[in-house]
């Protein structure tokens, strides 16, 4: 049976008091969305739909940047929630699979709960999701239950003393068969309070279809939704707290684990040492055996197993680690690679580059790489030496087993095993420091006497 995701994404968010759609405001380096996203890709879905409101033009690319393959419709008026699955009608128009309802600012759901809907799917013509409550609250909505038959789903304000006290609540999310569901929603009424279209009247109307409608139950943590920024911060935090306990659950060292920030695709092998307050940005892959040490930022970058860098190091996107590599502290790293064994161990900046195999890149070298317009190469070989204080001007290549003289600006390219030196010869003048410190003591001591 194929599968097609509805993703709720038109919502505002008030509360978050933002000119960003709720939905992308980032948990752990990525939209809100996308989280969604990637739970929903769990059952390889046909079709993924967003529903996309306020910002409308921002979550379109926001959605085609994690799947070009997402269709994005649009909801032009917030009229509740069954309104918004109704905006799928058009684009799923002859459609013939199961419907799967989800939330955007829902970031924590897990496949497994996904996979268990679907599963009940198999004798049910509607399987909702909920979540036992931890403690009763207005918010929710009860699931009133018969056995496994889902009677109804009532709102708070509308509940008797009796429903007020269900534990088992409505977390939103339901998947159906897509021709049942559009069928469903067409009955919907907005003869309500707020004037809105509900999604969860679709249980009920089913049941007076002779519909079989149930419920799966998950944890209450993963229906965790988003409504302002103290619940961003929690949902950050639950995901690093997830994060940091699969990784230690893999066989990685985490000194502090705490202090350490990993991103929604962050990876990192077996045997790995990650130090205290190292930051990881998206698109980071650590390998087996590697070292990190503390207050290192990395981002968009992979490290191969046996290398050590930091601390204070940053690499930023494109930067390509081979195995045994050394950087530094205070060095950084962008859109370029270091072969096996190459170092880069203190104070320096390499971007748009290639450092060869073995070689050594001295303290404070740079490679000059923009030149105000565009952005030029820099080629360093195997095994070669740069000196301290080295000014790499690009376009430019330093061949294998060559050297270059420390304060050097090197301009032209260097050729195998040759020694470029490129700097002003050291003029010397005998006596010349101790008059010009007369002359300036001088100097200052006029301005004194005027002011």
């Amino acid at each position: 049976m194929s599968v097609a995701l509805i993703i709720l994404a038109a919502g505002k968010g008030t509360r978050m008091n933002s000119d960003l759609p709720k939905v992308l405001h980032p948990i752990a380096g990525a939209p809100m969305l996308h989280h969604a996203m990637q739970t929903g890709s769990a059952l390889d879905p046909a079709r993924t739909i967003v529903v996309a409101g306020h910002g409308a033009d921002q979550v379109q690319a926001a959605a085609w940047n994690y799947d070009t393959q997402a269709e994005v419709v649009i909801q032009a008026e917030q009229l509740g929630t069954g309104h918004a699955v109704d905006q799928a009608r058009d684009a799923l128009a002859g459609f013939d699979g199961d419907v799967v309802v989800l939330f955007g600012d829902t970031p924590f759901l897990q496949p497994e709960t996904l996979e268990r809907m679907l599963a009940a799917r198999k004798d049910h013509d509607v399987v909702v999701l909920g979540f036992d409550v931890a403690e009763l609250q207005p918010r929710y909505g009860r699931l009133v239950m018969e056995g496994d038959r889902l009677l109804r789903i009532v709102e708070y304000k509308d509940a008797t003393e009796n429903e007020r006290q269900i534990r088992f609540t409505n977390s939103g999310l339901l998947a159906c068969d897509a021709a049942t569901l559009f069928d469903l929603i067409a009955g919907l009424s907005n003869d309500n309070a707020s004037g809105e279209y509900y999604l969860t009247q679709v249980a009920e109307l089913a049941n007076a279809r002779g519909l079989s409608v149930t419920a799966v139950k998950c944890n209450e943590a993963e229906t965790l939704g988003v409504d302002s920024r103290t619940d961003l911060a929690a949902a950050d935090a639950l995901f690093q707290t997830r994060a940091r306990a699969a990784l230690l659950a893999d066989g990685v060292t985490l000194a502090a684990p705490d202090t350490v920030y990993l991103s929604f695709d962050t990876v990192v092998g077996r045997d790995a040492l990650i130090e205290p307050n190292v930051v990881f940005g998206p698109d980071v892959t650590v390998e087996s055996g590697a070292t990190i040490r503390a207050f290192s930022h990395l981002e968009g970058c992979h490290v191969a197993r046996g290398s050590i860098v930091g601390p204070y190091a940053r690499l930023r996107p494109g930067a390509e680690l081979a195995e045994d590599v050394r950087v530094g502290n205070f060095v950084e790293i962008k859109n370029a690679t270091l072969a096996e064994g190459a170092k880069v161990n203190h104070l320096s900046y390499i971007g748009d580059a290639s450092i060869g195999a073995a070689s050594n890149i001295g303290a404070g070298t740079i490679t000059c790489n923009y030149d105000g317009v565009m952005k030029h190469r820099t080629e360093v070989g195997a095994r070669a030496f740069i000196g301290s204080n080295t000014m790499l001007v690009a376009p430019v290549s330093v061949g294998d087993e060559a050297m270059t003289g420390s304060g050097s600006v090197i301009t032209s390219d260097v050729e195998d095993g040759a020694l470029a030196i490129a700097r002003a010869p050291q003029v010397e003048k005998p006596g010349m420091a101790r008059k010009l410190f007369e002359m300036l003591k001088a100097k200052k001591a006029r301005q004194q006497r005027g002011s």
